[in-house]
């Protein structure tokens, strides 16, 4: 994990003691569904053959997980279905280990409920790609065009403009202006007097004359579904002929939520579904029943109230995490965004060169877990983190590992390069200045102390190096169908 953490966030200059260093608790999506899951799977481990009474007895409780979910029941009647029927099969009848074979067909199912890959947003056309942005008022649709014009311009290296179409919402047009600067996105202004094919025909041309790649287009949202918003944006749609139509919904609505969105695919050419204030749904319904009642495909996720809170989605990942088996290829991309190369390769080498991990490198590792969104962020994409007691990851507290930050903060340059001279009187004096206690600064001591053994562990025979070659290896490979735990 060292590799992950190596070193600061230079270009988000998130600070793990300040308030944008957040962590929305240790929960993700599918927490619960994934502890009943597991529990219902984990009876059938191990067995010499699946049986029609085994099997429907995980399928009762695997049902009521879903159920629970807020999974829509014509979801969880095919999902449930499709499993039985393919575990009572010859093939896993004959399989060495029919749980294992279990595990692996409901991973699969999973994955095909949720689409069998991600679905990329598709801007092969010629510039700019129009995006066209539809959904309910309050789910957050404008932030979401925000989120996606910074996506555009920081992973797809692209220009993005952005325009708002709601003439309707008082400081809608004012809010997606004050959102554009944030990110850094060019706005094409819009007014409350003008119709809404009017704004897009002008902000069309306006892309076109400024060379824009993409053109976001905010529209009006309604407190429910109503003929009058669908017949807008529908003449907004033939107007522009976007490439894509991207549907936001609130995940936290559950199946709702798919309800909602097959309405609007009903009425207009959706080509995906954009799932925000995902970060806030333990349930995880709507993930599991937007694509099977609308089929289209579900393409982000929001993850958060920061501007680079969106996340492309996988089903195969999600899947996985799911089933407890992590998500390392995510957590991989993850750092290799956020954490500065530079500085991660600055510290490979001093590791290597068996020089002494000092305080200051200790500080740089807090606050690179700060940037990739805390310890339990990153646990919660390793392996068998549903296996660990819930006792257990609550203990995982983002805060102790703020105070250790402000503790080495308070520290003199020389005290940061040299640990040992933190004397007793220094710690009260190091306590005082961090608003901590002794106690608290013998802790950080501890754990610097332990990083450091763990450091000169890599320092030997090109430790780090061959740890960071591993990595490489895991993003390069395909991940196996194979699901041992």
């Amino acid at each position: 994990m060292a590799n992950f953490i190596a070193s600061t966030d230079a270009q988000a200059e998130v600070s793990p003691y300040n308030s944008t260093y957040h962590r929305s608790s240790h929960a993700f999506m599918f927490e619960n569904l994934s502890d009943r899951l597991s529990g219902a799977l984990k009876g059938l481990s191990g067995k010499a053959r699946l049986t029609e009474d085994n099997v429907a007895g995980a399928m009762r409780e695997v049902r009521a997980a879903l159920l629970e979910a807020d999974v829509a029941l014509s979801v969880v009647r095919s999902f449930t279905d499709n499993v039985r029927q393919r575990a009572l099969g010859q093939s896993v009848v004959a399989a060495l280990d029919p749980g294992e074979a279990l595990i692996k067909i409901v991973h699969e199912e999973l994955v095909e409920v949720m689409g069998q890959a991600n679905d990329a947003l598709n801007l092969a056309t010629v510039p700019p790609a129009v995006i066209l942005m539809a959904g309910l008022q309050g789910a957050g649709k404008t932030t979401t065009a925000a989120k996606l014009a910074l996506f555009v311009k920081e992973r797809l290296k692209k220009r993005a403009a952005l325009v708002s179409a709601d003439v309707y919402r008082p400081a809608a047009i004012d809010q997606l202006e004050a959102l554009a600067g944030q990110v850094g996105a060019q706005f094409i202004a819009s007014s409350a007097s003008e119709t809404p094919i009017a704004i897009v025909e002008r902000a069309l041309a306006e892309a076109q004359s400024k060379v824009s790649d993409v053109l976001i287009v905010d529209t009006a949202g309604r407190l429910a579904v109503d003929a009058a918003m669908m017949d807008e944006i529908a003449a907004l749609q033939k107007r522009l002929n976007p490439i894509e139509t991207l549907f936001v919904v609130d995940a936290m609505t559950g199946q709702d939520a798919a309800a909602t969105a097959k309405a609007f695919n009903d009425a207009l050419d959706l080509t995906g579904v954009i799932l925000a204030k995902a970060d806030g749904d333990a349930r995880g319904g709507a993930a599991l029943s937007v694509r099977f009642l609308t089929g289209k495909p579900i393409k982000f996720l929001g993850m958060g109230e920061k501007p680079d809170a969106l996340e492309p989605f996988h089903p195969d990942r999600l899947a996985s995490r799911i089933l407890g088996m992590g998500d390392v290829l995510s957590l991989i991309e993850e750092a290799e965004r956020k954490v500065d190369q530079r500085k991660a390769a600055r510290l490979a080498k001093k590791v290597n060169r068996r020089q002494k991990f000092d305080l200051a490198d200790f500080r740089d590792q807090l606050e690179s877990m700060a940037s990739m969104g805390g310890v339990g962020s990153m646990l919660d994409k390793l392996p068998g983190m549903n296996q660990v007691p819930t006792s257990a990851r609550a203990q995982l507290d983002d805060g102790q590992f703020r105070r250790m930050a402000v503790i080495i903060d308070s520290m003199t340059p020389h005290e940061r390069r040299f640990p040992d001279v933190v004397n007793s009187s220094r710690k009260q004096r190091i306590a005082r200045g961090s608003g901590t206690t002794v106690i608290d600064v013998n802790r950080m001591l501890k754990q610097h102390r332990q990083m450091q053994k763990m450091m000169k562990k890599f320092g030997r025979k090109g430790g780090m190096q061959n740890m960071m070659r591993g990595l490489q290896g895991i993003k390069g490979a395909q991940r196996p169908p194979g699901l041992r735990r």
